[in-house]
């Protein structure tokens, strides 16, 4: 029988042929040099290239590599909440497929988790290494305005290459737009989230999805629907039970 894994990679993948072997190859050097029992769990957002073909490929030749197809193309959100959902790890590390994200930030993320629930990556100080100064600049700004609707301190909610024990997401509800906020969505559920600087790389094959529209406007209204959850929201622990 085999071992259940200690890690799930988390990723969701959209035209990504160029980039998704190199991934994988990436992610297992870095968990094998821990040590750890580890899955790959890769959802397909209904790619229109060869992802979903390589991703079949993939995992026929490893076991711990395990894939799925969205039905139809859904968003980061979907894809990232259907892989959560499929996960098996006791801690979930979230990744982009694109290469932007450095497995080799691992042991970092595992350290920060031995005293908290939940850990982000932030790429405050490595963004000029990967990005045009554009996205740069329309990223400050939607990290900005979230902080100041959702009273939070992130500096860096678009960075979604996170790890978090696997029961800070059980009790969360879905809806599009939530890879966003899922550290002020953590946190309301009473866990402890912090940040650490992670490495940012430069795409090499393929091209972003996002923009600026999709990054500042698009999420306005999620926004507004998570402030509105921060203030009404409460959490009532139980003292004591018999029975």
């Amino acid at each position: 029988m085999t071992a259940a894994p200690t890690i799930s990679f988390v990723v969701p993948c959209y035209n990504e042929e160029g980039n998704v072997r190199a991934l994988i190859a990436a992610v297992r050097e870095s968990a094998e040099a821990l040590k750890v029992p580890y899955e790959v769990v890769v959802t397909d957002d209904c790619s229109t290239d060869a992802s979903w073909a390589i991703l079949k490929e993939l995992a026929a030749d490893d076991p711990r590599i395990r894939v799925q197809r969205l039905a139809a193309n859904s968003g980061e959100s979907a894809a990232s909440w259907e892989g959560l959902k499929a996960a098996r790890g006791t801690y979930l590390v979230t990744l982009d497929a694109d290469l932007q994200n450095d497995p080799r930030d691992l042991p970092r993320f595992l350290e920060a988790l031995q005293r908290f629930d939940c850990v982000c990556g932030t790429r405050t100080a490595t963004r000029d290494q990967g990005d045009s100064a554009i996205r740069i600049a329309s990223s400050r700004v939607a990290n900005w305005v979230r902080n100041k609707l959702s009273d939070d301190a992130i500096s860096d909610a678009g960075c979604t290459y996170r790890a978090f024990r696997r029961e800070c997401v059980e009790n969360l509800k879905f809806f599009d737009g939530m890879h966003r906020f899922l550290p002020t969505l953590v946190k309301m559920e009473g866990f402890t989230v912090t940040e650490i600087p992670v490495t940012h790389h430069p795409r090499l094959a393929g091209r972003s999805h996002y923009g600026v529209w999709n990054r500042v406007f698009a999420s306005f209204y999620d926004l507004l629907a998570v402030r509105w959850m921060k203030q009404r929201m409460r959490r009532h622990p139980i003292a004591e039970r018999i029975n």
